[in-house]
C-alpha cells in the first residue's frame, strides 16, 4: 500500500527524492521579485504603514496564530495587490493530493491556506506559519502545494508568511522541477519591507 503523509509532515529530503525537486541560486531563474517592479500608490504605503503598526501592536499580545498573520497581513496585501477582484478569485482551505512518479512512492495530501485562481489556472499559493515557526518549517509543505498545481506549462509562485517574514518561492516543472527564492522579507527591518512584498505581488499579478 502506498503510505500517505500529511503536507506538514514530510520529510524535504524525501520530497527532494520522490519528485526530483531541484534548487536553483542563479539570479536570472527568478527575476520576478526584482525586475520591472510596478510602482504602488501613496494611499498603498498609507494603507501597509498602519499593517506595520497593527504587526507590532499583535506580537505583543502573544501568540501570533496563523490565523492573525492571515487576517491582518496577508488580507490587506491580497486586496491592495487585487487578488480579490476579477479576473482572480481567492480559495481558502483548499485539499490536494500528489502522487510520486515512482510506484514505490508516496502520496502527499494537505491544505493549501490561501490559493489565489485566475480562472483556472493558479496564479499565487500561499502558506502562513505562526510566528514561532520559521520560514525553514514552511518550505517542503509549500513545495507540496506547488507540485499540485495542475498547470505544467506556466511557473507556480508561492509566498511563505512566518510571522513577519515573507519568502517567494517559484517552480518550473519539467524532467527536474526546479524551485528558487527571493530575498527574504522582514517587517521588522528598517522602513517597511511590504512595501516591496505588494510590489512583488502586483508583478505576478500582471504576469
Amino acid at each position: 500500500m502506498t503510505p500517505t503523509i500529511a503536507s506538514n509532515k514530510v520529510d524535504f529530503q524525501q520530497l527532494i527524492r520522490q519528485f526530483s525537486l531541484k534548487v536553483t541560486r542563479e539570479l536570472s531563474f527568478f527575476p520576478e521579485w526584482r525586475e520591472e517592479l510596478p510602482e504602488i500608490s501613496e494611499g498603498d504605503r498609507v494603507v501597509l504603514d498602519r499593517v506595520q503598526a497593527g504587526f507590532w501592536n499583535s506580537v505583543e499580545y502573544p501568540p501570533f496564530s496563523e490565523k492573525l498573520i492571515q487576517i491582518s497581513v496577508l488580507g490587506p496585501l491580497l486586496l491592495l495587490a487585487g487578488f480579490y477582484e476579477p479576473p482572480f478569485h481567492i480559495q481558502a482551505e483548499k485539499s490536494i493530493e500528489i502522487s510520486a512518479p515512482d510506484e514505490n512512492g508516496i502520496i502527499v495530501r494537505g491544505r493549501i491556506d490561501i490559493l489565489v485562481l485566475k480562472e483556472q489556472v493558479w496564479a499565487l499559493v500561499i502558506e502562513a506559519k505562526e510566528a514561532e515557526f520559521s520560514i525553514e518549517a514552511g518550505v517542503s509543505q509549500l513545495l507540496s502545494y506547488m507540485l499540485a498545481n495542475p498547470v505544467t506549462d506556466k511557473p507556480s509562485y508561492g509566498l511563505i508568511a512566518s510571522g513577519g517574514s515573507f519568502i517567494f518561492v517559484k517552480l518550473l516543472k519539467g524532467e527536474t522541477n526546479d524551485y528558487g527564492f527571493s530575498k527574504i522579507y522582514e517587517i521588522r527591518n528598517p522602513g517597511n519591507d511590504l512595501y516591496e512584498v505588494l510590489q512583488v505581488l502586483k508583478k505576478i499579478a500582471n504576469l
